[in-house]
């Protein structure tokens, strides 16, 4: 018997620094944004793009990231997407203009959706039994805990030597993390099964989901129910549909699209996209409530999101002690209940103190509603689908941020502008509304029964 590599726990705490990266850049954005916008000069809708560019790539190409690690070997797709991540924060940071901070982080996308499928692969392949299960347990601790402490590091940095450094601190992180993964990730061989990329397949569900981002972007500007959002919304269903038709007809499908008909997996996947759009709609609206209208600098805005990020992990925990003993749907309920009431606050009253308790508040439920969408998810996932089953929960993690950002954009679009301030509350209303129909639906659809084991979301 192969006695396990004394470098194993060093290689993971590389590995998840690198995850940290990627998921710290969706929410590092947050408080920088404004700041953004002033010295570029950029629109709404551009502005929307920043986090959606990033999250669209990241979530659209994940799946072929996997393939191509199973194809042609974890180690080879973990570096390479490692360099393409590090060099396009250089080239975000650098950027002048709309269009190169935009190329920058759709080229950051790319460099994640190849670098965090590869090194979960790399994760499971080193650890085996309980040491997995602890592994597992450290690599969603690191993905949480980045998109928590993003927000915060986003005012540090903002604040201090400007929101380019949002970009430019992942240079030199990733370049020492890229130098030490070169002599401790074990060379692998690739898969000797016969398979082919299904790069059409990755490019029409991103294109797809692109397309309804842009409608939803531009409808607070042209009218929801106009000709060009409605026209717009079918253009991405119809991508969509090509889309089953290709997974039904080539060789090496992306995804077996039948997993998705099996309840535990449709209702956990959509359960976390609606959570991660709630997380990342009450950021984006928090950050520009209190920089643009309260006028509170980068550092102190930034500090305000701390008891924020904490109710995070505390939202997590509690559900992760729960879940066992009551099962997933009662804390899904529980959940977007608990978010539903914490993000009317807000929409109710405004002002920055009832806007960060507002946000403390939901994010408890979010919290919880995530572990209960991850342990709905895995359920019933035979220990063979479990890639699968974590790089679509994944991937549909990052489409909730992008259609989140996306919809709460065009709601408060007037606020976002600078005009008025009642967008933010139409915001924060439609948030709570939205949480308060995903926990109805919830106790409708979430199957009931108590798993055997807690779910790990393995981001």
């Amino acid at each position: 018997m192969n006695q396990p590599d004394p470098r194993r726990w060093r290689l993971l705490g590389l590995l998840a620094v690198a995850q940290f990266m990627l998921i710290l850049d969706v929410t590092v954005v947050a408080i920088a944004l404004p700041n953004i916008q002033s010295d570029l000069g950029l629109s709404r809708e551009t502005l929307t793009w920043v986090v959606s560019a990033y999250t669209l790539m990241f979530g659209g190409l994940m799946l072929l990231g996997g393939r191509a690690a199973d194809l042609f070997g974890s180690r080879r797709v973990v570096l390479t997407g490692l360099i393409v991540f590090t060099l396009a924060s250089l080239v975000t940071g650098l950027a002048n203009g709309p269009e190169l901070l935009l190329g920058g982080r759709v080229a950051q996308g790319i460099g994640a959706a190849m670098l965090s499928p590869a090194a979960l692969s790399v994760v499971t392949k080193t650890f085996d039994g309980d040491e997995r299960n602890k592994a597992l347990g450290i690599w969603s601790a690191m993905g949480g805990g980045g998109a928590a402490i993003g927000v915060l590091l986003g005012g540090l940095l903002t604040a201090g030597p400007g929101w380019q450094w949002v970009f430019y601190i992942n240079l030199p992180i990733g370049l020492i993390v890229f130098i030490l993964l070169l002599r401790l990730l074990p060379a692998d061989r690739p898969s000797e099964e016969q398979g082919r990329l299904d790069v059409p397949g990755a490019l029409l569900v991103t294109a797809g989901t692109g397309t309804a981002i842009y409608a939803l972007i531009n409808a607070g500007d042209r009218g929801w129910l106009s000709a060009a959002t409605l026209g717009t919304l079918a253009g991405a269903l119809v991508l969509y549909g090509v889309f089953a038709w290709v997974q039904r007809s080539v060789r090496s499908p992306l995804m077996d699209l039948r997993i998705l008909t099996r309840r535990p997996v449709a209702v956990g996947t959509f359960m976390l996209l609606i959570a991660t759009a709630l997380m990342i709609s009450m950021f984006f609206l928090g950050s520009f409530y209190l920089q643009h209208f309260k006028q509170y600098g980068a550092l102190r805005t930034g500090l305000l999101f701390l008891p924020v990020a904490i109710a995070a992990i505390v939202g997590a925990h509690l559900a992760g002690q729960l879940v066992g003993r009551v099962g997933a749907r009662p804390v899904a309920v529980a959940g977007f209940a608990i978010t539903a009431i914490g993000v009317a606050v807000p929409a109710i009253w405004e002002g920055a103190t009832e806007i960060v308790i507002g946000m403390t508040v939901g994010t408890v439920g979010l919290g919880a509603a995530f572990v209960a969408a991850s342990t709905t998810t895995f359920a019933q996932i035979d220990h063979r689908e479990a890639g699968l089953a974590s790089g679509i929960l994944s991937t549909f993690h990052e489409f909730g941020a992008s259609l989140g950002v996306a919809v709460v954009s065009s709601v408060a679009a007037a606020s976002l502008a600078g005009t008025v301030s009642t967008g933010f509350s139409s915001g924060f209303t439609f948030a709570a509304v939205t949480a308060a129909v995903a926990a109805v639906l919830a106790l409708i659809v979430v199957p009931a029964f108590k798993p055997a084991t807690g779910g790990v979301h393995v981001h």
